[in-house]
């Protein structure tokens, strides 16, 4: 089965119109793609290991689509997010409840599940990483740029390296890399854009 077309992405609020059809499988994959990463980043903050966080991802998405097409979600109390998120607060709080006194790891595992700013912000903080990865990846599929700028770019941003620590690894010259620098920035602000339009819903 096809995977849907990155650069084909509907709004969240087309999506949420479109999984009304149970047979409408690409935009139920679709949305999986765009919320699951989310979720196993924001579960991660809870001292989750990849599978426990894994195993939230999917129950919350799982429950997410049996309540929604039960007609319980009801988007005036609440955008997506915060419904996904009281969702996987519970499949955490089943989590702990199943590990007992085992610790979890990290001190992020105090973060208080109780604190529904905290949740938000956690939320949205993950939102935003998925939305920079997603950027990227359409960046990769759909740019004429070389693969060496992007990484240049990558190499400033993401792992903090210096202008002469990456024209040394990449073999280029210092001002080689500000011009990929700024290049591959001011395309990836408007991929940003489009993505964050995306995942933007009306309530």
């Amino acid at each position: 089965m096809s995977l849907p077309d990155p650069n084909l992405s509907k709004t969240t609020t087309a999506m949420l119109q479109a999984l009304h059809d149970p047979h409408d499988v690409a935009t139920w994959q679709e949305f999986d793609t765009r919320y699951r990463p989310v979720l196993i980043g924001f579960a991660r903050n809870f001292g989750l290991d990849d599978a426990d966080a894994a195993d939230v991802a999917q129950d919350t998405l799982t429950r997410f689509l049996e309540q929604y097409r039960d007609g319980r979600y009801e988007r005036e109390r609440g955008r997506l997010g915060a419904w996904l998120v009281g969702i996987a607060r519970y499949r955490i709080l089943d989590l702990r409840r199943k590990h007992g006194r085992r610790p979890l790891r990290g001190e992020s595992a105090m973060i208080d599940l109780d604190d529904d700013k905290g949740l938000t912000e956690i939320w949205e903080d993950e939102r935003r990483k998925a939305i920079l990865r997603q950027s990227m990846d359409r960046l990769r599929s759909s740019s004429r740029t070389d693969e060496r700028t992007i990484r240049a770019f990558e190499m400033l941003f993401v792992h903090g390296m210096t202008p002469q620590a990456v024209a040394d690894e990449l073999e280029m010259s210092v001002q080689s890399v500000y011009v990929a620098k700024s290049r591959i920035a001011e395309r990836l602000q408007k991929i940003v854009q489009e993505i964050e339009a995306e995942f933007d819903e009306e309530k």
